[in-house]
């Protein structure tokens, strides 16, 4: 059992690397193998729009977002972590959604998923509805999500912080212990399938077939996957 686990976070020490850390540890524990990666620490180049890895399959930029993207491809599982700035996710995490071959190329098929939102306040929970659809749309199966808050460029909790710290533990066992059991289980997920069902034949699929030769990479990768 092979994890990827990414911290969007700028802040590589942040509370959002704490959250994910103890994911970390908990999957290690049980024997899961991990791979845990910073965006702030790779060598990532904006995406440029010229939509050419459509057409040949792969993006022309070789860097570590695209050696990241191969990785995700041969794990069973992944967890996105993200800090949030204005209700939304993290420009590196941003940065590497646009690169990484996620929903067009159906990168997260047959994998299972959780997301990881920190935040001061409320919008947290945005930030987390994206990467949500992101793994929904990807092909991915949402196994759990974490929403935590804490006070900004902080790890203290903001409350009591025994209680807090308490709730910090269970939450992060709970969700990794879950991640873990899908992933050994094989669970399935039926209405997160017919939602995916519905995004990938009637959205998708027709996009792609529209675009002809244009998407000539995409169906070459879904074909690979048994998508088409």
């Amino acid at each position: 059992m092979k994890i990827i686990i990414i911290n969007g976070s700028p802040r590589t020490n942040g509370f959002t690397a704490t959250v994910l850390h103890s994911m970390e540890s908990n999957l290690k524990s049980k024997g899961a193998e991990t791979e845990y990666f910073d965006l702030a620490s790779l060598s990532m180049e904006h995406c440029k729009g010229c939509c050419a890895c459509y057409k040949t399959g792969h993006c022309y930029m070789k860097d570590d977002a695209t050696k990241l993207s191969e990785m995700i491809q041969d794990a069973d599982g992944l967890i996105l972590g993200t800090p949030t700035y204005a209700s939304n996710v993290s420009g590196h995490l941003k940065q590497f959604i646009d690169r990484g071959h996620f929903v067009i190329e159906q990168l997260l098929t047959g994998k299972h998923c959780v997301t990881v939102a920190t935040g001061e306040n409320y919008g947290n929970r945005d930030a987390n509805k994206v990467l949500k659809r992101l793994v929904l749309y990807s092909g991915g199966s949402l196994t759990g999500s974490i929403v935590m808050n804490a006070p900004f460029n902080s790890i203290r909790f903001s409350a009591k912080e025994t209680s807090q710290i308490k709730l910090f533990r269970f939450k992060t066992k709970k969700i990794s212990d879950q991640l873990y059991n899908a992933i050994s289980k094989k669970r399935t997920y039926p209405i997160q399938s017919i939602f995916h069902w519905i995004v990938l034949n009637i959205g998708i699929k027709p996009l792609a077939k529209r675009k002809g030769d244009d998407y000539q990479g995409v169906m070459e990768k879904w074909a690979s996957m048994g998508i088409v």
